[in-house]
């Protein structure tokens, strides 16, 4: 249980900051606002329930994930969340302050391998984990296909 309670306060805290660093929501981000976005980007309302869900799954994926190793693999396993922790966090910045899109495109797609990296290598694959993970990898898909819209089209 604590190890749950652990990566929710970190996942969440990784939302806090995130937030932080783009500066208030996508709704008051004038610079986005402008952007000809996506036909299927989802109305705003939609990425606080879905970023919710997110972290609730992964928090649970990880907590999981580290009661079942210790030692180099246990070591390995938290550096891997961290700097997806940190790529993560980051991507709201670097999105959304500096307009670089193409570096945001390159960032999902680095979280999106790092899951698999996880995935493959602590989780062995195994049905009852990729259900946590799916939502996340399914988030970052569809963040993936609108971040490339956003830099073909602006």
């Amino acid at each position: 249980m604590i190890r749950l309670l652990t990566f929710l306060v970190l996942n969440f805290g990784a939302l806090y900051i995130g937030a932080l660093l783009m500066g208030g929501s996508p709704a008051e981000n004038e610079w986005y606002q402008s952007l000809d976005k996506a036909p299927w980007t989802p109305p705003g309302w939609m990425f606080g329930v879905a970023w919710t869900i997110i972290m609730i799954c992964f928090s649970i994926y990880m907590s999981e994930l580290s009661v079942r190793y210790s030692g180099k693999k246990l070591q390995l396993l938290t550096l891997l969340f961290s700097v997806q922790w940190v790529f993560n966090v980051s991507w709201n910045l670097i999105f959304f302050n500096f307009h670089l899109s193409l570096f945001g495109l390159i960032i999902l797609l680095i979280l999106i391998f790092l899951l698999l990296v996880i995935h493959f290598n602590f989780a062995n694959a195994r049905r009852v984990f990729i259900i946590t993970l799916l939502p996340y990898l399914i988030w970052l898909s569809v963040a993936v296909s609108m971040n490339f819209y956003i830099l073909i089209r602006n």
